[in-house]
């Protein structure tokens, strides 16, 4: 990095804000290799994000703010503090109550809220079922699956209300975002991550579409549904 700063046009000319969308895609293409557990996928893309990682330092660095070795000591602090069931006299049953201590100890810390941690920027599905977990781990939480179960029951049925009463585009996303909200509470409940389930889906989506299009005898919008539905039906028995 010390080399690329100083010899290429492209990295010396790189900041904070213009490396930050890079960033950001390099982490999806990590998720990606890591849903299908890809490993010399995901030895690349580590490798590429901890680049960026090196990058934002070095920036850091020739600012005369902190250099990676910095970063890291920090981090390993934090963890010592919030570890107390480890470098410390805490003791602990189970993985639920490091969760609830892990949030309390934040709030220690000067933490303004459980929620603080959760950035605005997060997909709207991931920051709903971050939101559920934390909140969880401090007693806002429901007592069993059934009562999560009645509450999408509920919500789709005020869903449906908006609909059938042709209520204004606001109060439909509203009641259909809460539909969505009580669904990943659920998913949650039944240890499912909802993100993880839905990306799965949209693969395999993705392959059984593409089989149609590799397989169609003539233009799509010239098939019929049902000629299209037909090849569907092949799809899901090869991919």
């Amino acid at each position: 990095m010390d080399d690329l700063r100083e010899q290429c046009p492209w990295d010396r000319k790189q900041t904070f804000q213009s490396l930050r969308n890079l960033t950001i895609e390099e982490a999806y293409e990590l998720a990606d290799e890591l849903l299908h557990e890809d490993l010399e996928g995901i030895k690349e893309e580590i490798g590429d994000l901890m680049l960026h990682m090196v990058f934002y330092a070095k920036i850091a660095d020739e600012k005369g703010a902190f250099d990676i070795a910095d970063a890291l000591n920090a981090v390993c602090e934090k963890l010592i503090k919030r570890h107390p069931h480890i470098y410390g006299d805490i003791n602990v049953k189970d993985e639920e109550e490091v969760k609830r201590n892990w949030e309390q100890l934040k709030l220690k810390e000067g933490k303004k809220s459980v929620l603080s941690g959760v950035p605005k920027g997060l997909p709207a599905m991931i920051k709903a079922y971050r939101m559920q977990d934390k909140t969880a781990q401090v007693g806002f939480e429901w007592e069993n699956s059934e009562q999560v179960w009645e509450k999408v029951q509920e919500e789709m049925a005020e869903f449906k209300e908006t609909l059938d009463k042709d209520m204004s585009q606001e109060k439909k996303e509203e009641e259909f975002g809460d539909v969505l909200f009580s669904l990943i509470n659920y998913a949650r409940f039944q240890n499912i991550d909802p993100e993880t389930a839905l990306d799965r889906i949209n693969h395999k989506f993705r392959k059984r579409f593409e089989f149609i299009e590799e397989n169609a005898t003539k233009e799509l919008k010239e098939m019929s549904l049902e000629e299209m539905d037909a090849l569907w039906d092949e799809a899901k028995t090869k991919v």
